[in-house]
C-alpha cells in the first residue's frame, strides 16, 4: 500500500523505518510546513515526494495516511484524509475534545469503506496480550499503572520556549502525551471505570507536567502515575491476591514477570521497532477492508477519549479547541 506521511520527527521516523520493513507499504509522500525539512525526512527514510500545501499532498496517490503532527490537529487532519479518499492511521492522542470525537465519527459515517485507528502501538504488543489474558482469567484486587518519562523538550521549556508537548493551545501536557496510554491500558484490561479522577500538577503554562488518576471499579481501583519533568524507574503493577503481576511503562513493555513467591519471566519476544506489530495488524485490516476490527478499536477509542475528556475537565486543565457548554 502507498504510504503518505503528514510529521516529520522522530516517531514518524520509526513508523516509517516498521512499515518499510514489514514490506506492506511504500512511502511516496510527505507533507511537511518547510520544504527542507520534508526532504530532509525523506533522505532518512525512504523515497518519496515533498510536499508544503496539504490539499496538494491529500491529492497526491497513496492509500494509507500516518499523521504524527502536533496533537490538536490530529483531528482535522484526520477528517481531511478521510473526506480525501485516505485510510487513516493517527498517532494517539487522535482528538483532543468530545466536539473532535463527534465531527470525526461524523466524518468515517459518510466513508464507510474507509478505516481509522489510533496508533496506540502498545495494544498490539504481544505482552500486552499476556497481560489482558491473565486479567481476564483471575481475580483482580487493583493495579498501579506508570509512565514518567522526563520530555526532551523540558529543558526548552525551562528555558522560556513553548514547545508544542507543554503548550494548551497545541493540546499538550502529561496527560494528554503520556496518560493516554495508561487509559487505553486501563480500559482495554479493566473495562470502563465506575468513576474516575484526575490530579495534576499544573505548570505555568497551563497543561500537566505531571499528575495521579485513578479508575474505581466495583472491587477494585486502579491509580496510574504520569509525567513528563522527571523520570520513574519503577514497575507497574496487577495485582491479584498474594500474586503480582509486574512490568514497565505499558507504554513500553519490555519485560514481564509474575511474582508469586518465585519469579516467573512471561517477557514474550518482540521486534526492535515497537511500532511493527501495528503496522502489520493496521495493513492486514485495511487490506482485507475488515470493517468489524476498525469498529471494535474505534469503541474503545471512544471510551478512551470520552475518559479523557472526564479526567481533563474534573482536572480544570483547559485547552483553546474545547467545546463551551
Amino acid at each position: 500500500m502507498k504510504l503518505g506521511v503528514i510529521g516529520t520527527n522522530w516517531i514518524s521516523e520509526q513508523f516509517v523505518a516498521a512499515a518499510t520493513a514489514s514490506g506492506l507499504y511504500q512511502l511516496t509522500a510527505v507533507y511537511s510546513r518547510r520544504l527542507d525539512t520534508a526532504e530532509k525526512f525523506i533522505a532518512k527514510t525512504a523515497p518519496a515526494r515533498a510536499y508544503v500545501d496539504l490539499g496538494a499532498f491529500l491529492a497526491a496517490d497513496f492509500d494509507v495516511l500516518y499523521i504524527a503532527s502536533p496533537n490538536s490537529l490530529h483531528a482535522s487532519q484526520t477528517i481531511a484524509g478521510l473526506n480525501a479518499g485516505k485510510h487513516v492511521i493517527c498517532e494517539k492522542p487522535m482528538v483532543a475534545d468530545l466536539g473532535e470525537l463527534a465531527a470525526l465519527e461524523k466524518t468515517r459515517a459518510t466513508h464507510p469503506t474507509l478505516l481509522v485507528f489510533e496508533a496506540a502501538r502498545h495494544l498490539y504488543d504481544p505482552n500486552f496480550a499476556v497481560i489482558k489474558d491473565y486479567v481476564q482469567k483471575q481475580p483482580i484486587s487493583g493495579a498501579t499503572l506508570s509512565y514518567v518519562k522526563y520530555s526532551s523538550r523540558y529543558d526548552a521549556y525551562l528555558a522560556g520556549e513553548q514547545p508544542n508537548v507543554f503548550s494548551p493551545a497545541f493540546a499538550g501536557g502529561a496527560l494528554m502525551d503520556l496518560g493516554v496510554y495508561l487509559v487505553y491500558a486501563a480500559v482495554a484490561w479493566f473495562g470502563v471505570p465506575n468513576t474516575a479522577q484526575y490530579l495534576p500538577h499544573l505548570l505555568a503554562s497551563g497543561v500537566d507536567g505531571d499528575g495521579v488518576a485513578r479508575f474505581v471499579y466495583d472491587d477494585f481501583a486502579v491509580t496510574m502515575l504520569c509525567g513528563k519533568t522527571t523520570n520513574s524507574y519503577a514497575p507497574s503493577e496487577i495485582y491479584s491476591g498474594r500474586a503480582t503481576l509486574s512490568f514497565d511503562s505499558p507504554g513500553e513493555l519490555n519485560s514481564l514477570a509474575l511474582i508469586d513467591g518465585a519469579r516467573q519471566d512471561l517477557t514474550q519476544p518482540k521486534d526492535d521497532n515497537p511500532m511493527a506489530d501495528e503496522v502489520r495488524v493496521f495493513a492486514q485490516a485495511i487490506a482485507a477492508g475488515d470493517q468489524a476490527f476498525a469498529q471494535r478499536q474505534f469503541d474503545l477509542a471512544t471510551q478512551v477519549h470520552t475518559l479523557m475528556w472526564q479526567l481533563r475537565q474534573q482536572a480544570g486543565i483547559h485547552f483553546p479547541g474545547d467545546p463551551v457548554n
